[in-house]
């Protein structure tokens, strides 16, 4: 059957980001549900919308690493919690 890797005809950086990517989808919706915010909540907080909270923490393709990170830190993620959510 194969990898989705094999599948897509992903090179391995490519596999590799698409991982970090949902990482940090995963730790952003830890890190809201942990604060206990709603996802109109965190949207507020980033003035953006529910939806795209929404895109962030499914792990969309249209989201960038960028605004994922910034999210983290917007609510209340460290350096470190980041560094350890990839890990």
């Amino acid at each position: 059957i194969g990898s989705a890797e094999d599948f897509l005809g992903l090179s391995k950086e490519e596999s590799e980001y698409i991982e970090l990517k949902l990482l940090l989808s995963q730790a952003l919706t830890e890190q809201r549900k942990q604060k206990k915010l709603t996802q109109i909540q965190l949207a507020k907080m980033l003035n953006s919308s529910q939806s795209r909270v929404a895109k962030m923490e499914k792990g969309d393709p249209t989201v960038s690493l960028d605004l994922l990170i910034k999210s983290l830190l917007a609510v209340g993620a460290t350096k470190k919690s980041i560094a350890e959510a990839i890990n």
